[in-house]
């Protein structure tokens, strides 16, 4: 029987819990918050939300999401830019952050045994976990990316118009950019717009972050197993042979 060396790995398990509550907590006070947005701006332009002055303009912040109404003396935000709400999600977001930093970081490593932080584990199993952890994290890179940037990867320079039957009133692509997937169009009243809200570019171009931390892990897990598969004596069977 061939005898399959023991390797070291950390023990993640609690980070990944913490990830996935954290991130839960975000996605409901993100949802929450963008409930919050809707006809905000429109309240404060009709003068139904007051504020201290004159009213001066309406602006998008990306995180936590939320419409902010500037006025001469000082700015009124939504539900999601203030109070308790936007602490939460700024503190789920730093523990998400860090607890998956840390964990894909972790996986990346290859400990020695004999830490109480450490496990027994074989250059498949770390295979298995790196490469499954990489097809999450690049899935939802693709899917966010993908939703964000359809329009830029189809024809960046007519981005503005795609989707939509515009006819002669389509926007123009004044600037474009992959990384943000982000675009600048004017429109046929000479106003300009950006493509995308902020905080859906911000949110594409952060996914990828630990999309590359976890195909790192995964492709150092799997040059360890070849360099140990290289470096294996040969496994050979019991000798045969005799006098007749």
């Amino acid at each position: 029987m061939a005898h399959i060396p023991v390797h070291g790995g950390y023990r993640t398990s609690g980070l990944w819990a913490t990830v996935g509550i954290s991130l839960g907590i975000v996605v409901v006070g993100s949802g929450l918050a963008l409930f919050g947005m809707m006809e905000f701006d429109e309240r404060c332009m009709q003068g139904l939300t007051q504020g201290p002055g004159r009213f001066l303009r309406v602006r998008d912040q990306a995180f936590p999401p939320a419409t902010i109404c500037e006025f001469q003396r000082g700015e009124v935000s939504s539900v999601g830019g203030h109070g308790v709400l936007g602490v939460v999600l700024w503190a789920g977001l730093l523990v998400l952050a860090a607890c998956l930093l840390v964990a894909l970081i972790a996986e990346c490593l290859d400990p020695r045994l004999g830490s109480g932080l450490v496990v027994p584990m074989s250059r498949r199993d770390k295979l298995r976990r790196t490469g499954t952890a990489f097809f999450v994290f690049g899935s939802v890179f693709v899917m966010v990316y993908g939703l964000a940037g359809w329009r830029l990867l189809a024809g960046p320079s007519s981005a503005c118009a795609a989707g939509a039957d515009w006819q002669s009133n389509a926007p123009t692509t004044v600037t474009y950019g992959f990384f943000p997937p982000q675009a600048t169009c004017r429109y046929t009243s000479g106003m300009t717009g950006q493509l995308n809200p902020d905080w859906v570019a911000s949110s594409a171009t952060a996914s990828a972050v630990p999309a590359l931390l976890a195909g790192a892990g995964f492709v150092l897990a799997w040059r360890r197993r070849r360099t140990e598969r290289r470096s294996a004596p040969p496994v050979t069977g019991p000798a045969t042979g005799g006098a007749s």
